[in-house]
C-alpha cells in the first residue's frame, strides 16, 4: 500500500545504541523520529550481555510498543537495534518484520536491514541446496544463514565474506551478546551514521535520530565499511578495496527528513537548491510559486527565491488521515487524495501557479494534484519537478521494480503533460540534480546513483530480478 497523494516509498530505517541504560526506549525515540521511512512494521532487539530479546509488529512504532512492551525491553538490556519497515522485498507479514534474531547453541544474533540485495534469490537458491531452511520471505536472512554457514572462529571474518557475497544496497545494524555492528554497501546507497550520546554510541539511518534523542553526529559509516562497537569502544574495518560511493539521489530529493543530514549535506538546503536550479533551467511567469507538501516545500521555497515570484502555501497536508486508507474505485481513490491535500482557494483563485513537485512516478497522483489545482480556481498550473523523469526501475529498495509503473519509461515529457492536465512541464536535468545537491565533483556521477533515471546501475542486476521483458532495459 501507497501514501494517498505520493507515488514512493522505500524500505526502512534502522537504528542502534551501545552501553545505554535506557536502550530500548531511546530506540524507540530513534524509531518515532524515522517513521516516514516505514509504516508497515517495527521492531526492536536489546541485549544484556547473555540474552537477545526482541519484540516486533505490524503497524507503527506507537501501535507496536506500548508502556509495558517497551518498559520490559528497557529493563532486559543496555544495548539495541531497531527497525521500521516499508515491504518491498518479500511482502508485508509478521515474519519479515525487523529485526531478524536468530538463536544457536553458540550465541544469538539480531539483524535489522535498510536496502534490497538484488542476488537475493540467486544465493538462497544456492544456500537452501545446502541444507539451510528459511522462515521469512525477507533478503535479510540470506545475510543470516551466510554468516552462519562460514562462522569459525571470528564472526567478524564470516561477517566479511558474507557481505563480499551479497550484492545490491545494505545498511545494516547487527546485534550479538557482545558487539553492535554496522555495515554499509560499497557503493553506499543508503545513509548510515554514527553519533554519541554521553559514554553510548549510536547508528542511525538519518541524523534526525540523534537530534531527537540529544545525541552528537560523529561521522558517516564509509561505503564498504563495518564498525564495530562493544564494551572496548568503537573500531572499524573494510571488507572491500572497491568502494565506489553511490547513495541514492532520492535520498536528498524524496526520502529524508530535511532536517537531516546525508553524507554532510543538509536536506534541507539540497532541496532548496535543487528548487535554485530547477528556476534557473525552467522559468515561466507565473503569479506564485507553491509546493506540493511535505517533500516538495523546500524546493518550492528555492524556485521562488531564484524567480521572485513569492512562494505562498497553496496547499495543505491534512496529518490524521491513515496511510491504510482502503481504495477500491477510482472514485474513492480520487476523494483519498482530497483527504490528504486540500488546495487554498484563497492563494490559488484567479492566479497562474507554478507547482512543485519532488518526481513523478505513475502520473495518477499529478493529475489529480493538478485537478484539484484548477477546481480550486487557479488560471494555469505550470508543473514543475525537481528531478529527472523516473525511467527505469529501482532495485536496491524503492517500490518501483518494474518499468510498467513509470509513466516516463513509455511517454514523452509533452505526453506527460497532456496526461496529467498541466499547461507546462518541466523537469531538472541530470546535470543540474548533481550540481544542486552538491556532492564531491571529483567522483562518479558526484557519488550518487542516478539509476532511476538513466538506466546505468552502479551494481551487476542479476536476471532473475529482472522480468523478462524489463532486460533491454538495463544499460
Amino acid at each position: 500500500m501507497h501514501y494517498v497523494g505520493k507515488e514512493l516509498n522505500e524500505e526502512c530505517a534502522v537504528f542502534g545504541i551501545w552501553g545505554h541504560d535506557h536502550a530500548a526506549q531511546l530506540t524507540y525515540y530513534g524509531l518515532h523520529s524515522m517513521q516516514h521511512r516505514g509504516q508497515e512494521g517495527a521492531g526492536i532487539a536489546v541485549t544484556d550481555g547473555k540474552n537477545i530479546y526482541d519484540h516486533k509488529g505490524l503497524g507503527l512504532v506507537n501501535d507496536v510498543f506500548d508502556h509495558e512492551k517497551l518498559e520490559y525491553l528497557n529493563n532486559k538490556g543496555f544495548a539495541a537495534i531497531g527497525h521500521v519497515r516499508y515491504s518491498t522485498q518479500g511482502g508485508n507479514s509478521y515474519a519479515n518484520v525487523q529485526p531478524l534474531v536468530f538463536r544457536s547453541q553458540k550465541d544469538s544474533l539480531s539483524i535489522a536491514h535498510n536496502g534490497n540485495l538484488v542476488n537475493a534469490h540467486k544465493l538462497k537458491g544456492e544456500l537452501e541446496e545446502r541444507g539451510s531452511i528459511f522462515q521469512t520471505t525477507s533478503d535479510t536472512e540470506v545475510i543470516a544463514h551466510l554468516i552462519k554457514r562460514d562462522y569459525a572462529d571470528s564472526f567478524i571474518e564470516s561477517l566479511k565474506h558474507a557481505l563480499s557475497v551479497i550484492k545490491g544496497a545494505y545498511a545494516l545494524t547487527m546485534l550479538t551478546e557482545h558487539q553492535l555492528i554496522a555495515a554499509l554497501d560499497p557503493n553506499g546507497l543508503r545513509p548510515l551514521s554514527i553519533g554519541k550520546l554521553g559514554n553510548a554510541w549510536v547508528v542511525a539511518s538519518e541524523t534526525c535520530a540523534f537530534d531527537l534523542i540529544g545525541a552528537t553526529f560523529v561521522r558517516d559509516v564509509n561505503p564498504g565499511e563495518i564498525v564495530i562497537i562493544d564494551n572496548e569502544g568503537i573500531h572499524s574495518e573494510f571488507f572491500t578495496n572497491h568502494a565506489e560511493p553511490a547513495i541514492c539521489s532520492m535520498e536528498y530529493i524524496y526520502f529524508s527528513r530535511p532536517d537531516s543530514n546525508i553524507q554532510g549535506i543538509n536536506v534541507h538546503a539540497a532541496r532548496k537548491n535543487l528548487g535554485r536550479m530547477l528556476a534557473q533551467e525552467a522559468p515561466v511567469e507565473a503569479d506564485v510559486v507553491t509546493g506540493v507538501p511535505d517533500s516538495s516545500i523546500s524546493a518550492a521555497i528555492g524556485y521562488a527565491e531564484a524567480t521572485g515570484i513569492p512562494y505562498e502555501l497553496g496547499m495543505i497536508k491534512n496529518r490524521y488521515v491513515g496511510r491504510t486508507f482502503i481504495q477500491p474505485s477510482q472514485e474513492l481513490r480520487e476523494q483519498g487524495v482530497k483527504m490528504k491535500l486540500s488546495p487554498v482557494r484563497a492563494i490559488i483563485e484567479g492566479k497562474r501557479v507554478v507547482l512543485v513537485d519532488d518526481s513523478i512516478v505513475r502520473g495518477t497522483t499529478s493529475r489529480r494534484i493538478v485537478n484539484m489545482m484548477r477546481e480550486a480556481g487557479a488560471t494555469e498550473v505550470h508543473l514543475r519537478i525537481s528531478s529527472p523523469p523516473i525511467t527505469h526501475p529501482c532495485f536496491y529498495g524503492i517500490d518501483t521494480s518494474t518499468s510498467s509503473e513509470l509513466i516516463a519509461s513509455k511517454h514523452s515529457v509533452e505526453e506527460i503533460r497532456k496526461e496529467i492536465g498541466a499547461d507546462s512541464l518541466v523537469y531538472l536535468s541530470v546535470d543540474g540534480l548533481m550540481q544542486a545537491i552538491g556532492r564531491d565533483p571529483a567522483l562518479k556521477n558526484c557519488g550518487q546513483c542516478l539509476a532511476c533515471f538513466t538506466g546505468k546501475y552502479p551494481t551487476e542486476i542479476y536476471p532473475d530480478t529482472v522480468l523478462p521483458h524489463e532486460k533491454e532495459l538495463l544499460v
